[in-house]
């Protein structure tokens, strides 16, 4: 399965770290958080990554090249500008297969791709999104956990809503994983800032195909301090 990366973002929330290094180049653990999640994948047999840079972008293709060194095959797509989650992907049209594995560039989840992969082709659907169930018990002190929900879930998996700002009804959280198939992209129109949660999602969820693969386990969003430390804990 084609993985691809969402690696364009200014990452104003890691100022003035970020005034000069791209924010999925920020060490954790030693390297760049990028080959943390490159090595993640590719040892799920996501051994062909495609990143969707931008601001900075130079120089996390400096680093990384063509993923030889790292155990896997790196293509690049450049931003003209920031066009956000879906005009980005749509910029990205012509390298993209036919499904693939969008992975935000600052989110670590240390799941079972292959499994994921699997049951997006037994599922049949347009869209498979990993959804975190957080646990009941409260000794986990990890960032997660605090989030407010954001997606809906019927007992059939099928997503059943997507909001950011209310929370209310809702009953698990976007872990930043989710398979698509290309086509979702055909209606778009190229060069225009667009984003996959506001105007993609909506119609998806409104023709019951997505769908959810929920997962107790934890993820670590890297794009703040707090989730910064609780990675790097994680990973030393």
């Amino acid at each position: 399965m084609q993985a691809v990366i969402l690696a364009g973002g200014l990452g104003t929330r890691m100022r003035p770290i970020t005034e000069t290094i791209p924010k999925p180049m920020i060490a954790v653990a030693g390297k760049p958080f990028l080959q943390h999640q490159l090595e993640l994948l590719s040892g799920a047999s996501c051994d062909r990554a495609l990143l969707l840079v931008a601001y900075l972008g130079e120089q996390i293709q400096e680093y990384f090249g063509d993923g030889a060194k790292f155990g896997c095959h790196i293509s690049y797509s450049f931003e003209p500008t920031l066009l956000g989650t879906g005009g980005a992907l749509k910029n990205a049209e012509a390298q993209l297969q036919d499904y693939f594995v969008l992975v935000n560039g600052d989110t670590y989840l240390g799941i079972d791709y292959r499994a994921l992969g699997k049951e997006f082709v037994a599922a049949n659907c347009s869209a498979l999104i990993v959804a975190y169930g957080k646990p009941t018990a409260t000794s986990q002190d990890i960032p997660a956990r605090f989030l407010p929900n954001n997606l809906g879930v019927d007992a059939h998996s099928v997503v059943t809503a997507y909001r950011k700002r209310d929370p209310e009804g809702l009953s698990h959280v976007d872990a930043g994983v989710i398979v698509l198939k290309k086509e979702i992209l055909a209606g778009l129109p190229a060069r225009q800032k667009c984003s996959l949660e506001e105007e993609i999602y909506p119609s998806l969820i409104a023709r019951g195909e997505m769908r959810a693969w929920v997962t107790h386990e934890p993820f670590y969003d890297m794009g703040s301090p707090a989730g910064l430390a609780a990675l790097e804990e994680k990973l030393k």
